[in-house]
C-alpha cells in the first residue's frame, strides 16, 4: 500500500481522542509530503538536526513533535518552532527548554519521559521523580515550559503481557501525577507494533512510522 492509503488504513481505526504522530525520522521530504498531501499534519522526528532541516523545507502549518532523546545543547536549535518535546527525561532538561524558550517568547509543551521498560538502553525518569519534579518550586518558576502530560517506551519484546503490564504502569503514574497537575491530559505511548494495545490501556497519543512510511534504512 502507499503512504497516503497506509495512514487512511490506520486512522480509520483509532478513537477520535487519540493523537497520531507520524514518524518521520530518517525519511526524505518527498515521503513526509505524501503523509502531508493525505491530511497529516503532526510529524515525529528522533535527531534536532534532522527535524530542523525538514521543517525550513516544508509547509508551516506542520506540528513537529521532538520524540527522541533530548540533548540539552540542541535544544536551542528547535526552540523557535517545535510542537511537543516527548523525552524529558530529567529536570535540568526541562529548564533548559524553559530557557530557550524564552528566547523566542515561546511556551513549549513538553511531556515527562517516564522509564517503564526493563531495557537499559531506555531513557526516563520514575514515577517518584516525576512527583517531586511537580510539586518543586522550582518547577512553578518556569513560565516557558508547560508540562501536559507523560511519554513512555515498552520493552522491545514479543511478550505482550509484559508490554500491557508497562503501558498500565504509565495510566497509573498518569493518574498519580494528576493529583499534583490536574491540567495533564496526553499519554504518548504505542508505536507501530503495539499500539492498539497501547490504545486499549489508556494511550491519547500513538508514534507510528513503519506502518506509514514502511521499514527504515539506516544505512542510507
Amino acid at each position: 500500500m502507499s503512504i497516503q492509503q497506509n495512514l487512511h488504513h490506520i486512522k480509520s481505526t483509532l478513537p477520535e481522542q487519540v493523537t497520531l504522530v507520524a514518524v518521520s525520522k530518517t525519511k526524505p521530504v518527498s515521503d513526509i509530503m505524501q503523509a502531508y498531501e493525505a491530511g497529516q499534519r503532526v510529524f515525529g522526528e528522533n535527531k534536532i538536526q534532522e527535524m530542523v532541516e525538514k521543517q525550513e523545507q516544508m509547509p508551516k502549518d506542520i506540528q513537529w513533535h521532538m520524540i527522541g532523546h533530548v540533548q540539552r545543547n540542541k535544544v536551542k536549535y528547535m526552540a523557535s518552532f517545535v510542537s511537543l518535546i516527548h523525552g524529558v527525561e530529567n529536570f535540568k532538561t526541562l529548564k533548559e527548554i524553559n530557557k530557550q524558550a524564552k528566547k523566542h517568547q515561546r511556551v513549549i509543551d513538553c511531556l515527562l519521559q517516564i522509564k517503564i521498560a526493563s531495557e537499559d538502553s531506555k531513557f526516563g525518569m520514575s514515577a517518584k521523580e516525576a512527583s517531586e519534579i511537580l510539586q518543586s518550586n522550582e518547577f512553578s518558576e518556569l513560565k516557558n515550559t508547560n508540562v501536559i502530560g507523560v511519554m513512555g517506551m515498552a520493552t522491545f519484546t514479543e511478550d505482550k503481557e509484559q508490554i500491557k503490564k508497562e503501558f498500565t504502569q504509565l495510566k497509573t503514574t498518569f493518574n498519580h501525577l494528576k493529583r499534583f497537575k490536574p491540567d495533564l491530559k496526553v499519554i504518548s505511548m504505542g508505536m507501530s507494533g503495539d499500539y492498539p494495545l497501547a490504545i486499549a490501556c489508556g494511550s491519547n497519543m500513538i508514534r507510528v512510522g513503519s506502518s506509514i512510511f514502511g521499514e527504515r534504512n539506516y544505512n542510507e
